[in-house]
């Protein structure tokens, strides 16, 4: 299989039960909690670190195969990599940190091939300024030109945003969505921001302790995880349990009994008739009945309470709906600031929502069903 594959299994000192494939020119989000294992992956990709057993290859190339007893050792593997920290040599130019990097090549070559690789990450024409005299933007993106230097099969860039400001960090993101098109090769974005995996990401590898929840396309994962575990991990918080009532084939939806409540959802035929679920909306899919006129989609599986919760964040408003009072069947939803505004919401105020029923996802119900309410 070309490009990127990764399959790596222990139980210490670090868990890992990982695996997933990166195609030539696809950027791969690795995301999950602080210490789930992330970083660590991106070091045994590299070879600076050795797990008990897995497997690392790229296109036909094996870079690691612990049942064959296959190790190939870091400088020889073609692997780029940008560290959070960037770990530019302060002495050295942008020239020069580059051109560290390019030893293969006559010294007459170096600085060209480094002045292009400068101009590539848009820094022509800084290429003597010391790190101490770059900003930490450029610096990330000198960081970038190095790890480019040695023309890898494949780079890892390992949280390379997270310490800039937002302004730069949102320059950036543009200015790598436009390098990527110039790259071939596998990209392995290690980030804990789930809105960086969204904007840059093709595909997502979601971890928790070291071990692969779901891997696919980002809004996928994050609208249709495979499991609660999951659900929660990338933030959705209207997770629910309930009971296939029916599966009608007449609307496609299958129909789910919800504390009395009776909930359209998107087709799930792999439920049956009696199935306990665990079921979702995400907090964009729940639609505000408007005060003054009905709006479209009121009809979706509408559902009334009182607002315990209402929060201004910014042009937003995030508002909790207990439906019946019950802090059970509490559902978040957002609005803009102006839409909580004209509609008058607020803590105590009633309020209505519909469910868009193909936004509801149904997952299996946990071994655990308290861990719903604790994940």
């Amino acid at each position: 299989m070309t490009g990127l594959n990764v399959d790596l299994r222990q139980d210490a000192p670090i868990p890992l039960d990982a695996r997933f494939a990166c195609a030539p020119g696809e950027v791969l989000a690795l995301v999950g909690p602080s210490g789930g294992g992330k970083s660590t992956i991106l070091r045994i990709i590299a070879g600076l670190y050795r797990p008990r057993a897995g497997r690392v290859s790229v296109d036909d190339e094996i870079w690691l195969d612990s049942a064959k007893g296959i190790a190939v050792a870091p400088h020889r593997r073609a692997a780029g990599i940008v560290f959070q920290s960037y770990a530019l040599f302060p002495h050295m130019s942008a020239i020069g940190n580059i051109s560290a990097a390019l030893e293969n090549l006559p010294s007459l070559k170096r600085r060209q091939r480094a002045e292009e690789l400068l101009r590539l990450v848009n820094l022509g024409g800084l290429g003597d300024r010391r790190p101490s005299e770059l900003s930490g933007g450029q610096q990330q993106r000198v960081a970038v030109a190095r790890a480019l230097a040695r023309e890898p099969r494949v780079l890892l860039l390992d949280e390379p945003f997270s310490a800039v400001d937002r302004r730069t960090r949102e320059r950036l993101y543009r200015e790598l969505a436009i390098m990527r098109r110039r790259l071939s090769m596998p990209v392995v974005l290690v980030t804990h921001d789930l809105t960086e995996a969204l904007m840059l990401a093709d595909s997502l590898c979601l971890l928790h302790r070291g071990r692969t929840l779901q891997h696919g396309r980002p809004l996928d994962v994050m609208q249709r995880p495979a499991t609660v575990e999951a659900a929660r991990l990338v933030g959705q918080r209207n997770v629910f349990t309930g009971t296939v009532v029916k599966q009608d084939s007449d609307s496609g939806h299958t129909i789910i009994d919800w504390s009395g409540h009776r909930i359209e959802a998107a087709s799930a035929p792999r439920f049956r008739t009696g199935d306990a679920v665990a079921w979702l909306v995400p907090q964009s899919k729940v639609l505000l009945h408007r005060r003054d006129r009905p709006s479209r989609g009121t009809k979706e599986n509408p559902v009334s309470g009182v607002i315990s919760e209402h929060v201004l964040l910014g042009d937003i408003t995030v508002s909790v709906l207990e439906v019946e009072g019950r802090d059970d069947l509490a559902i978040t939803f957002q609005v803009p600031a102006h839409v909580a505004d004209r509609n008058r919401l607020g803590a105590g105020e009633h309020a209505s929502v519909s469910l868009l029923a193909q936004a509801i996802h149904l997952m299996p119900v946990p071994d655990e069903p308290e861990s719903i309410e604790r994940l």
